[in-house]
């Protein structure tokens, strides 16, 4: 029985030494609890209001402007769908089943919920220094060379990076803050607006908004913006990686992949 050339046993070795190792996978923390809490409860009162609201817009599918409004009035605009009450000239010779009952009670509650909870959210993002950390720009983030990277990456001229992958870029930080801090506040103080209470005990601040018809119409276009925002970002977080982000906003943490040495 033959024995291998001692000279070919450190050759082997070395060769073996030599090769690439597997790369690992690396957990990365992401998102706290509380966000993580918050982001799906907000999430599941925002599908109820979308869900009542349209049921609350389909029983008078009319908007004014100004503090008051109705069949006799000419509209400032309106939706080309029939109606769930046979009062509402829509031009249509049929009207549609009356959900007005449930979907207001669902949407006022739900949206105390949602307020509730949007105040927690910012309350602890803004202790734990989230907003400035995380979603606040830089001036180097809002730099026309980095706009014109971050637009050359989101329409597939350049791959994203480590940075595009881990961090919010400066897109999606102005996106973020807009929602947080101009549409939501706006949405729950138009939607106030239109309570005969809030009205009169605060009446300066339906007057701002242009009447209570006013606040009606400008609750339903930001309504729209935020539903059109969902569909915004539901389509960027499947562009990123749905599965990644998913675990992100689950577990609170995201992997990254490391070659091995």
């Amino acid at each position: 029985m033959s024995t291998l050339p001692s000279a070919q046993v450190p050759l082997e070795a070395s060769i073996a030494s030599s090769s690439p190792a597997a790369p690992t996978v690396t957990s990365i923390p992401r998102h706290s609890v509380l966000v993580r809490v918050t982001h799906w409860i907000i999430t599941l009162s925002f599908f109820a209001l979308v869900v009542s609201g349209a049921e609350i817009v389909i029983s008078h599918p009319r908007f004014y402007w100004g503090e008051t409004g109705n069949v006799l009035t000419e509209p400032l605009f309106k939706l080309p769908i029939p109606a769930s009450r046979n009062l509402v000239p829509t031009g249509y010779g049929y009207v549609l089943p009356d959900q007005n009952g449930w979907s207001r009670a669902l949407h006022f509650q739900t949206a105390w919920v949602l307020v509730l909870t949007g105040l927690l959210y910012v309350i602890s993002g803004w202790i734990a220094a989230h907003f400035r950390r995380d979603l606040l720009p830089t001036k180097a983030d809002l730099s026309w060379r980095n706009f014109a990277s971050v637009m050359r990456h989101h329409a597939g001229i350049e791959q994203s990076s480590d940075v595009h992958a881990e961090s919010y870029n400066v897109l999606q930080r102005l996106t973020y803050l807009s929602v947080i801090f101009i549409l939501f506040p706006l949405v729950v103080w138009t939607g106030l607006a239109m309570s005969p209470a809030f009205d009169s005990a605060l009446p300066a601040t339906v007057t701002l908004l242009g009447g209570r018809q006013s606040a009606r119409t400008i609750h339903f276009i930001v309504s729209i913006a935020l539903v059109l925002f969902l569909f915004v970002h539901v389509f960027m977080v499947w562009r990123a990686g749905f599965w990644s982000r998913m675990r992100a906003m689950i577990i609170g943490q995201t992997s990254k992949h490391q070659e091995g040495k």
